[in-house]
């Protein structure tokens, strides 16, 4: 078996695209979108009739200019869930306007707005995970929305601060960025590379997982934001891992034998002290993690900048 069909015997496999073709290509079982996806995928024309009827769907809401762009935006998102899930197999992640980071309230409005659309397409609430960066407010929200039965996806996660935080609120999933927490120490260090082993991204993810597992907390691990096959091959065994179309394929092509690296079992016998956990203790361990502080306000700032591009598109057609 090649690479890609052995991971797949180990891990869920979830595509990290908004592209139709590449999830049929490499059948995952999820699919995870975010604002910069979309925005990319909304640039082709052979997705203009998701833009048309969304834009077609606001109109029918309200004559208000303002409320037609809330409306097509979330409208459009939903769109692209409904043509993925008609692809793969289990769910799709659908991200939460990122301006709402910081807002609890506003956060769990939206996402209640954005499952009620699916469920008027005929889709259960148990096929959607509602992203939202891992905040403070934004983990208060999953923490309500779960409650609900609205299951969440806690992404731009950089910290075991933010993965402890989310495991106390029972989220259902959480996506450590490996990738941008490689580019961070890469430009700190001032060096061109680091070897998989010990990329500080796998590092994080692997020291996420075994807490995770030494504790029994329920909440998925899914390994995200990947710059190399090496790093993926690193976290075999990781509960989930999400991965662009290009390294799907690099790993499609490649021959060789995988080597679990993330093992529940070998996690139960770690010592590994507990950490508490409140909003104090939080914002101060997010406080002394500099990298983590950066990027994750970062994350938020890069999805804001593509939201926009994306409402400005859509307005001009409005």
């Amino acid at each position: 078996m090649n690479l890609l069909e052995q991971l797949k015997t180990h891990t869920k496999v979830v595509a990290d695209t908004g592209d139709f073709a590449s999830m049929m290509a490499y059948k995952p079982i999820d699919a995870t979108t975010n604002p910069s996806l979309i925005y990319a995928a909304s640039m082709d024309a052979k997705y203009s009739d998701l833009i048309k009827e969304a834009i077609e769907y606001a109109r029918s809401i309200s004559a208000d200019k303002k409320v037609q762009l809330e409306k097509a935006m979330d409208k459009l998102a939903v769109n692209f869930g409904l043509k993925i899930l008609e692809i793969v197999p289990g769910r799709v992640s659908t991200e939460v306007d990122a301006r709402l980071s910081f807002d609890t309230d506003g956060t769990i409005a939206k996402a209640r707005e954005l499952i009620a659309l699916y469920e008027a397409n005929g889709i259960s609430r148990e096929r959607i995970l509602i992203k939202t960066a891992s905040t403070w407010e934004g983990i208060a929200a999953a923490e309500e929305l779960e409650k609900e039965g609205i299951h969440c996806n806690l992404t731009l996660l950089f910290s075991m601060a933010q993965a402890v935080r989310c495991a106390e609120a029972k989220v259902t999933l959480i996506s450590p960025f490996v990738g941008r927490i490689l580019d961070w120490y890469k430009k700190e260090r001032a060096v061109a590379s680091i070897p998989a082993p010990e990329d500080p991204g796998v590092l994080s993810v692997t020291e996420i997982f075994n807490y995770y597992k030494k504790y029994n907390y329920n909440t998925i691990v899914m390994g995200a934001s990947f710059r190399s096959m090496g790093e993926i091959v690193e976290l075999v065994g990781c509960d989930a891992l999400t991965i662009s179309p290009s390294l799907l394929k690099e790993l499609e092509s490649t021959e060789g034998t995988l080597t679990i690296k993330l093992d529940p079992a070998n996690a139960k016998s770690l010592e590994i002290a507990p950490v508490p956990m409140d909003e104090k203790i939080f914002r101060w361990m997010m406080n002394e993690d500099a990298m983590a502080t950066e990027k994750l306000a970062e994350g938020i700032r890069n999805f804001t900048k593509d939201l926009v591009k994306l409402e400005t598109h859509l307005a001009g057609m409005i």
